[in-house]
């Protein structure tokens, strides 16, 4: 698709009249604050479940909720400033760095799991979490979205992506906690780590690219 064709208003929309970017931007900026505050908790409640029973799907869940919090409080940086337009590219690059760091972390230690052969308890509180992670995620992950397309800013989309990505690793890290629990598979759980690795590498190249990003702050209303 060509930059011209990116930016091109949608459907005949005008561009956003101030009144309508200051509320966005209030409203991006409120998601973000709640995503950072429920991403602390998460963090502090996986990591710790997960050296508890030596998971390290778990505790690369936890990390990756600290990435969100990162993902946050960039969005917070960004839409502090007068102009949040001018921050945006660097939002989406540190952002995909975030993605990176993650990536490798969990990568590494998944490998050095499967290949020393470790065997991690099971984790009822990790399973409950990955639960209440799949209930709160979509709908956060929605309402950033749909603020970010609205905005036309690359930076909230890639957020909401972040916030969509630990819905699919709370599906992945709860299917390897299952599986370890009741069948004794502890195998499930590295292999569960290296899946959020390798999503995790994917994301960071997308934000980096800007893929499915809208053009920034070419705005619809909605």
């Amino acid at each position: 698709m060509s930059t011209d064709t990116c930016c091109a208003e949608p459907h005949g929309h005008p561009a956003l009249s101030a009144q309508d970017r200051a509320r966005l931007g209030r409203r991006a900026r409120l998601l973000a604050g709640a995503s950072v505050t429920y991403n602390v908790v998460e963090s502090v409640i996986a990591v710790s479940a997960g050296l508890a029973a030596g998971s390290v799907a778990l505790v690369g869940f936890g990390l990756d909720s600290l990435v969100e919090v990162s993902s946050g409080l960039i969005i917070l940086w960004q839409f502090a400033h007068r102009l949040p337009e001018s921050r945006e590219r660097l939002a989406q690059r540190l952002m995909a760095i975030s993605f990176v760091a993650l990536a490798l972390y969990v990568g590494v230690e998944s490998t050095r799991a499967l290949l020393t052969g470790a065997e991690p308890g099971s984790s009822p509180v990790g399973i409950g979490l990955a639960v209440a992670s799949l209930m709160i995620m979509p709908f956060l992950s929605w309402a950033q979205r749909r603020t970010g397309r609205a905005l036309g800013s690359g930076a909230v989309v890639a957020d909401s992506t972040q916030t969509l990505l630990c819905t699919y690793l709370s599906g992945v890290l709860l299917v390897g906690l299952l599986l370890n629990a009741t069948l004794g598979w502890s195998w499930a759980d590295p292999a569960a780590g290296l899946v959020i690795a390798a999503v995790a590498l994917k994301e960071a190249r997308d934000v980096w690219r800007g893929d499915g990003c809208c053009c920034p702050f070419v705005s619809r209303q909605v």
